[in-house]
């Protein structure tokens, strides 16, 4: 939450200048309150367990947040119940009026699959789109952010030939910019993908600001100018166990996977696997809510169709 402070004491400049959100008495006295309203594009096959992932990092934060749940169609799902999307889930035809102060659209087990061959591809170009003018700030999650590449700035899809699999360290390459306030030098957080992120790739390609890398997972973190659009390339909201639930099913599909790094104890999979990134998924999505979403979205959401020209 911001530090309420007079509106001509000297450090309100200087905490400023630090990008420190310092509100001053004459804003405070003025401002409105309301729930911050954060829409869920989830594309993950157990749809639960992911809702319950991200419930738990958006509710590490004194801010409330109303949350509403997008499916993408209205295709049976093998292992989340009917009823379950249908009680809980809405379609984009009963949303796209509607604005937001955040959105998430999550990953999805498509890292080998053309954007062209995705069912759902031209449906969810439609969502992208649609947030440029009806989101505040959107946070696309692995291949999500795969798929803005392609949307914002038409680039095809990087594709590793061995899927990515584990935790690994990173580095954090700012250190002003709210978003990573309270991150260490270097930090952990998991992989689960076959898209490949080069660093001089992006840089080359996009004009996005990249926030943390890794020397064996790529760009991890990036962000456009304007704050609108965070690309997360990894699972910081994963649990535990998540990592090990995806190995031994891709073990017993047959595809015979590699074991996922730095995860269990002495790279063993007998051994009970251990989080080494939940302070750091919890920080994340507490700064992107704080400082990208509810510091920048106005009061009235009806202002983002207006801003953008749109009535």
């Amino acid at each position: 939450m911001p530090i309420q402070i007079p509106d001509l004491l000297p450090a309100a400049g200087v905490l400023s200048d630090e990008n420190i959100f310092v509100m001053t008495r004459t804003r405070a006295m003025h401002q409105d309150i309301r729930p911050l309203r954060v829409l869920l594009l989830n594309l993950m096959p157990k749809k639960i367990e992911t809702e319950i992932q991200l419930m738990r990092m958006l509710s590490n934060s004194p801010l409330q947040v109303d949350v509403d749940l997008l499916r993408i169609d209205d295709r049976e799902s093998k292992n989340t119940p009917k009823a379950h999307l249908d009680t809980f889930y809405q379609d984009f035809s009963q949303v796209r009026d509607n604005r937001y102060d955040g959105l998430i659209i999550t990953g999805a087990p498509l890292g080998l699959v053309p954007f062209s061959k995705v069912v759902y591809w031209d449906t969810l170009v439609e969502i992208i789109e649609w947030s440029r003018t009806h989101v505040t700030s959107t946070l696309f999650l692995c291949w999500a952010a795969q798929a803005a590449l392609k949307v914002f700035y038409g680039l095809e899809k990087q594709t590793r030939d061995v899927k990515l699999s584990g935790v690994y360290e990173h580095r954090r390459l700012v250190e002003l910019d709210p978003l990573v306030r309270g991150f260490d030098d270097r930090f952990l957080a998991p992989h689960s993908r076959y898209a490949n992120f080069e660093g001089d790739f992006i840089r080359e390609y996009t004009d996005l600001r990249i926030f943390a890398e890794s020397d064996e997972a790529g760009v991890y973190l990036a962000v456009s100018p304007d704050a609108r659009q965070v690309y997360v390339t990894g699972h910081p909201e994963y649990d535990a166990d998540t990592l090990h639930n995806e190995f031994v099913r891709d073990t017993h599909a047959g595809i015979n996977p590699r074991v996922p790094k730095n995860y269990y104890r002495n790279d063993d999979p007998s051994e009970a696997p251990h989080a080494t990134w939940r302070s750091h998924g919890h920080l994340l999505f507490t700064n992107w809510l704080n400082y990208y979403v509810y510091q920048n979205t106005p009061y009235d959401l009806a202002q983002l169709g207006q801003a953008a020209g749109q009535a």
